[in-house]
């Protein structure tokens, strides 16, 4: 297992606002666009077998070793066995760490950034692994490393943790009385041969003893009574598989019990277990699942992890990086260079360990800004950001997957006509369709490869594809353009809404705001009309809208809100002309509002820098805007994310950067991130609209306040799906319990 850091290179689209002074602007386009380079972190973890350790030397000498490097970090067996192979072929001093203190460094490590990394193991489930929402506190949690032995450690916090018990009856066991036994000497020919055997020919049950079960102590009939119990009566010769599944019952009956044993004895419901004899292997998994729930009456459950296999090293390279503290900052899994489980299972995956003998790979980039729980969040806990899970949902699971690769040539098509210029655009938004196209069929074959599988997986998906070939902002262009159209009808739209009385003014805002939300080129039935009716605009959005009806749940007539906080969704019409007046609207009653818009491009989304300049002119055309901006009613934030969809798990907490511009009327907001801000402000009410952030994500979530989540739907399956028709609208106002 090799971990090491880079810097990498790719490009990022900026917009900076033109000066205007002296200019006819309505003939110039609203702002520049321009695609920099920027350089960020990435952590890189790349598992191999030994066979292999030659080729990774190599590799470590060629690409990561230069004049600066004296020490290479090592743990585990193989910094002993190939400590001399590593100094002679580097010429570095191999640094040796404590295995333990780097498992639990690397397992605090995945915990707190990937928010799949945890699963319980369910083999005759339709999906094997079952994951889990992640604990905002992940301590305290009991860590069963199963090797040669058994360490059984309890950890307490980031740098407290004790060995608190084990056992010799380990992995080492089962490898070594099973090569007795059966005269197979490889670890995984004999899981293989275990896989295949039943145990019951050998071991004896509880029904071999007492003729059926033990009501009085309530032992089933089918529980192990006694392991290779039969071998000392049966004059037979017993099978290499039966043996073999018959100890590795024994062993596994026998660490699932002292594991339950100590997570009682110190009160602990989470027990987390790793070790060579665990490796992602679905019959170990199967029998400590089973061990764990037998032992502990269904009150814990045996859970393991993603990347269980890269703990030791990825341990090992923070203890090498302290200087740097790496885990001050927010780490994300990139899809695009991350190999994903693997389902070992013949009978799931005909094409099992498909990638053995050759590099599996996790990578992780540095996110600009640390991410923090939404405060508003009522349990962050229990909080599930994804509303349907297309790993459980089988004909979800196929539509959507079907969706996504039909829409991938069109999504390429606009990739590299985003960059007319580059004379390599062609050839990079073929080799994304490819990628992105490789990654679907991945997820056909194993859904569960990079943790639940939802929409907004494949959008962040193919968001980080489009990445890695360096198509940052696709739909930039059409942003610009229609930023500056639906900028022109903005005087009217507040106009034509001034003159209306108020209980007419609040029906036209909300219909505004659904009619704004149409226009979202993600969706493909909205995309087909906007490149076939170029003339389609705010007023042909309203009469597509499906529903009638003037009332409205939310109370716009009684005492103004505090605070509202508003998470945008699209660009141009959506922003400019349903949105902002709707922020208007509020700010008029003397309500304050926090706009919290994407922090990189995602689609046809709105981000932060963009709203930035649209914010700039529609203040220089607006009263009310411009002086709420000026006495810090209306402040502007990024969330931290750039994707369609809205995890409130994670959201922005650092300063925000204002452009120049605005920073004259906001300049003491600049030491404020959006939590901060929520508090700080009291939110009251929280505003959610677009399909992406309000019913694939968070359709479901449970806020403290008011809330009120709004979007039109713009897919037939779905609409069909939550018994509507396509263009339905979802306007779901929500208040908290007392």
């Amino acid at each position: 297992m090799l971990a090491y850091y880079s810097t990498v290179q790719h490009k990022v689209a900026r917009v900076r606002s033109f000066d205007h002074s002296g200019k006819d602007i309505d003939n110039e386009p609203l702002y520049e666009i321009s695609v920099q380079e920027e350089i960020t972190a990435r952590l890189h973890f790349i598992k191999f077998e030994n066979t292999y350790i030659e080729t990774c030397l190599d590799f470590i000498k060629d690409h990561l070793v230069n004049t600066e490097t004296k020490v290479i970090k090592a743990t585990g067996g193989g910094a002993y066995k190939f400590k001399d192979l590593i100094e002679k072929k580097l010429g570095l001093k191999v640094d040796k760490e404590d295995v333990m203190t780097c498992l639990i460094k690397g397992c605090n490590f995945v915990l707190r950034n990937i928010p799949h990394e945890v699963f319980a193991y369910q083999k005759d489930s339709d999906t094997e692994f079952r994951f889990q929402t992640n604990h905002p506190n992940i301590f305290p949690y009991l860590l069963v490393n199963i090797g040669s032995g058994v360490s059984i450690v309890k950890v307490e916090s980031e740098d407290k943790f004790e060995w608190i018990g084990g056992s010799s009856i380990g992995g080492g066991t089962f490898w070594g009385l099973g090569a007795l036994l059966t005269k197979t000497k490889k670890f995984d020919e004999l899981l293989q041969l275990a896989s295949k055997g039943q145990h019951t020919n050998v071991d004896m049950l509880v029904k071999d003893v007492y003729g059926g079960a033990y009501q009085t102590l309530g032992l089933s009939g089918n529980l192990i009574a006694s392991s290779f119990g039969k071998s000392t009566t049966a004059d037979k010769e017993f099978s290499k598989e039966d043996m073999a599944k018959s100890l590795l019952h024994m062993i596994s009956n026998d660490i699932g019990q002292l594991a339950c044993l100590h997570a009682k004895l110190h009160n602990l419901d989470k027990i987390y277990f790793g070790g060579f004899f665990i490796r992602g292997h679905p019959v170990t998994m199967r029998t400590i699942t089973y061990s764990i729930n037998f032992f502990s009456k269904g009150e814990v459950q045996a859970l393991f992890l993603r990347h269980e296999g890269y703990l030791g090293a990825i341990g090992a390279f923070l203890k090498g990086a302290e200087q740097d503290n790496p885990n001050q900052y927010s780490w994300g899994e990139n899809y695009a260079g991350s190999s994903g489980l693997m389902s070992t299972s013949p009978d799931v995956y005909p094409m099992q360990r498909t990638r053995s003998g050759t590099f599996d790979m996790l990578e992780m980039d540095r996110l600009e800004r640390p991410l923090v729980n939404l405060p508003l969040l009522k349990d962050p806990s229990t909080y599930i950001p994804d509303t349907v899970d297309l790993t459980d949902d089988a004909m979800a699971r196929k539509y959507w997957l079907t969706c996504f690769e039909e829409a991938l040539d069109g999504v390429a098509k606009r990739a590299a006509a985003s960059q007319p210029d580059s004379v390599d655009a062609q050839e990079r938004a073929e080799k994304f369709r490819q990628k992105y196209w490789n990654k679907l069929q991945t997820l056909r074959q194993q859904p569960f490869a990079y943790g639940t599988l939802t929409v907004r997986s494949l959008l962040d998906t193919r968001e980080h594809c489009l990445n890695e070939f360096n198509f940052p902002d696709p739909y930039s262009k059409v942003k610009q353009k229609e930023n500056g159209i639906a900028l022109k009808c903005f005087q009217s739209v507040i106009e034509s809404l001034d003159s209306l009385g108020w209980e007419e003014r609040q029906f036209a805002l909300v219909k505004g705001l659904l009619a704004g939300n149409v226009f979202d080129w993600g969706a493909k039935a909205v995309s087909d009309v906007l490149e076939s009716e170029p003339q389609f605009g705010f007023e042909e959005a309203k009469s597509k809208l499906q529903g009638k009806g003037r009332s409205l749940d939310l109370d716009l007539d009684g005492p103004p809100h505090k605070c509202a906080l508003i998470f945008a969704d699209n660009s141009g019409i959506d922003i400019i002309l349903g949105v902002f007046p709707f922020v208007r609207e509020l700010l008029s009653r003397g309500t304050e509002v926090i706009l919290a818009c994407n922090s990189g491009p995602a689609l046809n989304d709105v981000t932060y820098s963009e709203s930035l300049i649209v914010t700039e002119r529609i203040a220089a055309m607006d009263p009310v805007i411009h002086s709420a901006l000026r006495d810090e009613k209306l402040l502007l934030v990024q969330t931290g994310s750039s994707s369609p969809c809205l995890d409130l798990r994670y959201v922005g907490k650092v300063p925000l950067c204002l452009s120049s511009t605005l920073t004259a009327l906001c300049c003491s907001r600049l030491d404020q991130g959006l939590a901060v801000l929520v508090r700080e402000r009291q939110t009251d009410l929280v505003v959610i609209e677009g399909m992406g952030r309000a019913i694939h994500t968070n359709y479901y979530a449970v806020l403290r306040c008011e809330s009120l989540k709004l979007a039109v739907i713009k897919n037939s399956w779905l609409a069909d799906r939550l018994g509507g028709k396509i263009f339905s609208v979802i306007f779901k106002y929500e208040v908290p319990c007392k």
